[in-house]
């Protein structure tokens, strides 16, 4: 006799709707990163996806609401990077400022992507607004930031202070440079030479001395 076994089928209906969740993601993102946000309908995206309209308005409130989850997934995977990056400069040079270094050109360096060049600096500000924007950028590396400055004093390798502040002035350094890049004919000859500019700025926090 065939017993139902709710919890099997809970797990299936699950397992679907992330894998139509998935679906709209990664169709949309492709679309996002080549087009841009306005000149991609949502009727691309659910073609592109094989899924109906109805399918995208189940997971997302509308075209917007679904750029806003690419926009958290992409910022997520450059904080991936930069974390990584980051962790592997450390383990090699045992130096939190080889590593703090290390992050910013990686982020740098993610910004040349075309998803995060497109979707996170070109038509993020100017679809979801500055301050939501501003608001889903700055929750990932700012936190990035102040970790790496604590770990520099406690190296001794920079004067004791406030790191909350000072990690949000530096983000806003970042976000120029990154800007930069993004809007550049050349982003791969702007990110070099903005990478100067922010490397200099950086360096200014350490004490006289202080990179080991």
């Amino acid at each position: 006799m065939y017993v139902k076994d709710d919890n099997v089928e809970r797990r299936t209906q699950e397992e679907r709707r992330a894998a139509t969740r998935r679906a709209l993601l990664g169709a949309a993102r492709g679309l996002f990163a080549e087009g841009g946000y306005h000149a991609t309908a949502a009727g691309e995206v659910v073609g592109l996806a094989g899924l109906t309209r109805g399918a995208m308005y189940h997971h997302f409130e509308d075209k917007k609401d679904l750029f806003r989850a690419v926009v958290e997934e992409v910022e997520v995977e450059v904080d991936e990077v930069v974390l990584a990056e980051a962790g592997r400069v450390l383990e090699e040079t045992s130096s939190p400022w080889e590593a703090f270094r290390a992050g910013h050109r990686a982020y740098l360096d993610a910004c040349l992507r075309p998803e995060v060049r497109r979707i996170i600096l070109v038509d993020g500000p100017a679809v979801l607004g500055w301050e939501e924007w501003h608001e889903i950028d700055a929750a990932h590396a700012v936190r990035q930031i102040r970790a790496g400055l604590e770990a520099m004093i406690e190296s001794g390798l920079m004067e004791c202070g406030s790191t909350g502040p000072l990690a949000h002035l530096l983000h806003g350094a970042v976000l120029e440079a990154a800007l930069c890049v993004a809007v550049s004919q050349d982003p791969a000859s702007a990110r070099e030479e903005v990478w100067e500019g922010l490397e200099r700025l950086l360096e200014g926090l350490l004490k006289k001395g202080g990179t080991e």
